[in-house]
């Protein structure tokens, strides 16, 4: 069916001010303004009260954190205190059924912002989680979103001189075993795919370098990209001094990570001739604005890193961290923050560019991210009828530095996965009463 959305209020493409027409999950024609589709459509669907942007890109996140949110024990803290305080309740309360409605929630709240893909960091395997990315395929294809399953990895705990407990690592054997097997089954390299994987080692302070270098190779082989945190905070740059010898930067080039195979979560404390060698490596970074500011973690270098040559892109980072999976607040916060150190060359197109095309790069992903001819329909669609918009000027301009924080519309190869502000064959209220008992009565355990 050919799909004419029709002469939306605003919309970030070039030439498409007259709509796009959609057919078989994509985007197949731009429409001019005044003018109407070359072929005959099936359907119109009038989008005059609408901002329409590329479907956005969350590409760094931690779905289970959802059941620790504004936790006691961990407010107030820096990301080192912040994870030995959480590390324990995590290992006690994730369980198959909690961990499933906190990637439901996710997921959800996710795609209501107007994202349309996901990638989540999942990385902690207690005793009775090992199959946590088939209940995430599981739950994505149920809800209609594409995902990028991050098979994450620890296996250097307290007693090896790392973070974690005992309790949550694994050995190397058995998680690259489950990787092979999770990318045979889910990572599906066509264009359009729903589903794809990629290789996660958790930090340097929870992973053995032989792991990182097993995963690189690994990843390699396979075709496959790879993802792991990096000079998130100082206490990490101590960290590979004292252990390793060297810098965050200088640890990633020894284990092979050096590629644009790879992208890195964070990326604060990068120096110069650092943000030089990323770029021309190609090597991707995701912003984290909400989470360096929560953690007090500090800024990423976002422009420098541009310039140099490493794609860019925006994530939500852990729900205990941020504490919420909504990526449209997130480009709001990259604006803000950046400006803070660029001033205003920082725009409000830059941030959305991190949130779409840039996030895509990270990804490897070129089929999605911007409205074009060819590229899948994933698309996210904004009203400005909340008061907080009254008298904007520029619509585009004005998702981001008014506030928009929910869509309307969400699309997702072709299909409505949103309408009406609310998820398509969700049950919101009991979602949130499901997901917010697990919480309860896991951490009263």
């Amino acid at each position: 069916m050919r799909l004419w959305l029709k002469s939306p209020m605003a919309i970030l493409a070039s030439g498409a001010d007259g709509g796009l027409v959609v057919d078989q999950g994509r985007i197949a024609e731009l429409v001019p303004r005044g003018g109407a589709p070359a072929s005959p459509v099936d359907e119109t669907l009038d989008l005059s009260r609408h901002v329409v942007l590329p479907g956005l890109i969350n590409t760094h996140h931690h779905m289970y954190q959802t059941l620790t949110r504004a936790n006691p024990a961990a407010i107030n803290r820096e990301l080192f205190d912040w994870l030995k305080a959480l590390y324990p309740i995590w290992a006690r309360v994730v369980t198959p059924e909690s961990f499933r409605l906190s990637t439901r929630l996710a997921l959800t709240e996710l795609m209501m912002s107007g994202c349309t893909t996901a990638a989540d960091h999942q990385y902690l395997f207690p005793t009775g989680l090992e199959n946590a990315l088939d209940i995430q395929a599981e739950e994505a294809t149920a809800l209609g979103i594409r995902m990028t399953l991050m098979r994450g990895s620890m296996n250097l705990s307290v007693k090896d001189g790392g973070l974690p407990p005992d309790s949550v690592v694994q050995d190397e054997d058995m998680i690259l075993s489950d990787c092979e097997r999770v990318i045979g089954r889910y990572h599906d390299l066509s264009d359009g795919a729903m589903l794809q994987v990629a290789l996660a080692p958790c930090s340097p302070f929870s992973v053995t370098k032989s792991l990182m270098q097993a995963s690189a190779d690994l990843a390699t082989r396979c075709n496959c990209r790879l993802h792991t945190h990096l000079a998130e905070a100082l206490d990490e740059d101590d960290y590979c001094v004292s252990r390793f010898g060297c810098r965050p930067v200088d640890y990633l080039e020894e284990v092979g990570w050096m590629s644009d195979r790879a992208w890195l979560a964070h990326g604060v404390h990068f120096q110069p001739d650092e943000i030089t060698r990323l770029g021309r490596a190609g090597v991707g970074v995701c912003h984290c604005p909400t989470s360096n500011m929560l953690l007090a973690s500090g800024s990423c270098r976002t422009r420098d890193l541009e310039q140099a040559g490493a794609p860019l892109g925006l994530g939500v980072d852990g729900s205990s961290s941020n504490d919420g999976s909504n990526l449209m607040e997130e480009v709001r916060h990259a604006l803000l923050l950046n400006r803070l150190t660029y001033g205003t060359n920082v725009t409000d197109r830059d941030v959305l560019r991190w949130a779409t095309e840039g996030s895509a790069r990270c990804l490897g992903r070129a089929d999605i991210g911007a409205i074009a001819v060819g590229k899948q329909a994933d698309l996210a669609c904004f009203t400005l009828d909340d008061l907080r918009f009254s008298g904007a000027g520029d619509p585009i301009a004005a998702l981001v530095l008014c506030g928009a924080s929910r869509a309307d519309r969400v699309m997702v190869a072709g299909t409505w996965k949103v309408v009406d502000g609310m998820p398509v064959g969700v049950d919101v209220e009991r979602l949130r009463w499901e997901h917010g008992e697990a919480a309860r009565r896991l951490i009263a355990d």
